[in-house]
């Protein structure tokens, strides 16, 4: 498919895109509108929708230092402009086997295989897995990442990556409250995220609420380390540990820390127009209540399939597929109602002639089973859903 368009401007250069879609959402109120579906959308979205605009400026300082911030607006914003990441990268040319480079500000951590593009983003479907969603909504380095990569020559390059990030506080209590979503919204930096209102009832507080993401509550760097080998032709294998370090006795206001901590194990292979990638994550997060820990385990994988329809002669178009699986246990005498487990299938199909145009089309299935819904008002413990969208998004 045809690269993204760039607008230089000298040492500055300018990308984006914007974002308009067709929606058939589930029934149920969307998770970002304090109910219990498990997607950006619900029962209480329009049918056509301005789903976002993504703007990075990047700033090249010389041959080895730029800065980047990267921006976005969309309707379900509390401010009307966010942002995503804003950071400095240094990657000095390599001597001999080794090569290295630093970033320093606000940005992704470097764990998802899938998510590679502008914003967040996956190039095969508009919907990310359950993990890189997740990953999107409650992480983000606020500190410094350094690559140290080495070159075997004959045996692929092998990466050791290590960071110090702060203002991770908050992260797990979507994972402990909602559990797992699969949405394409990330948080911004200075934006705050709806707990689910039936949850908030459960604990004797009043909906609706909200909570920030990225706060500093006990004076405590987190950080994350990982390990990965790549290969031109083959592929690539990565494994990474996180950890926020989070107290969680410690509280800012009316804002526990939470004790967040997780390993990742990701492939990615492919040949001719296939792309293969498996991803899984498995953690725990934990809070202090009246005095107590309580503890919610979590883990989740997906393995993705993409081609390239090229190679059977529909140039410009790609399908892919994806298969979910996911689950949190909350251990207690009795079984706690926030206890899930559920999967999801995912169906895309996109169309790009033009660099500056991508239409795609996705359906998404999941079945999710959580004693909750019934609190809630649902007939069952188990809940299926469907969200279909068609998405026309416009490159500059």
């Amino acid at each position: 498919m045809p690269a993204r368009a760039e607008e230089n401007f000298g040492a500055l250069s300018i990308s984006g895109y914007a974002d308009f879609r067709v929606i058939a959402p589930p029934r149920e109120t969307a998770w970002l509108n304090g109910g219990l579906s498990k997607f950006r959308y619900g029962n209480d979205e329009g049918n056509f929708r301005f789903a976002e605009a993504v703007v990075q400026g990047r700033y090249k300082i010389d041959d080895a230092l730029s800065a980047v911030v990267v921006l976005r607006g969309e309707p379900e914003q509390r401010i009307g402009i966010d942002m995503l990441e804003g950071y400095i990268s240094w990657h000095p040319a390599s001597a001999g086997p080794f090569s290295w480079s630093v970033k320093a500000g606000a940005f992704f951590p470097t764990i998802s295989l899938e998510n590679d593009d502008l914003g967040w983003a996956s190039p095969y479907t508009l919907t990310p897995s359950a993990i890189n969603s997740w990953i999107g909504e409650e992480l983000r380095t606020i500190g410094g990442e350094a690559i140290l990569r080495y070159d075997t020559r004959d045996f692929g390059t092998v990466s050791l990556t290590g960071a110090v990030t702060c203002c991770n506080d908050p992260a797990g209590i979507l994972m402990a409250q909602r559990g797992w979503a699969m949405d394409d919204r990330p948080a911004g930096i200075f934006s705050d995220q709806r707990l689910p209102d039936a949850t908030l009832r459960l604990f004797r507080q009043t909906p609706p609420d909200r909570t920030p993401m990225f706060d500093e509550i006990d004076g405590r760097p987190g950080w994350y380390a990982g390990l990965t080998w790549q290969m031109a032709g083959v592929g690539k294998l990565s494994v990474l540990r996180y950890d926020n370090e989070g107290d969680p006795y410690r509280i800012s206001g009316e804002y526990p820390a939470w004790d967040t901590r997780f390993w990742s194990y990701g492939a990615r292979t492919g040949w001719d127009g296939l792309v293969l990638i498996a991803q899984g994550l498995q953690g725990q997060t934990v809070v202090a209540v009246r005095g107590s820990l309580s503890y919610t385990f979590f883990q989740s994988a997906f393995l993705l399939a993409s081609y390239d329809l090229a190679d059977i002669g529909a140039e410009d178009w790609r399908a892919s597929v994806r298969g979910d699986v996911f689950a949190t246990r909350h251990p207690a005498a009795t079984p706690s109602v926030l206890e899930e487990d559920g999967h999801a299938a995912t169906v895309s199909l996109s169309w790009q002639h033009f660099d500056w145009l991508r239409v795609t089309g996705e359906m998404i299935a999941m079945q999710s089973r959580r004693r909750e819904y019934l609190l809630d008002g649902f007939p069952s413990a188990a809940l299926s859903q469907q969200q279909l969208q068609l998405s026309a998004r416009f490159f500059f």
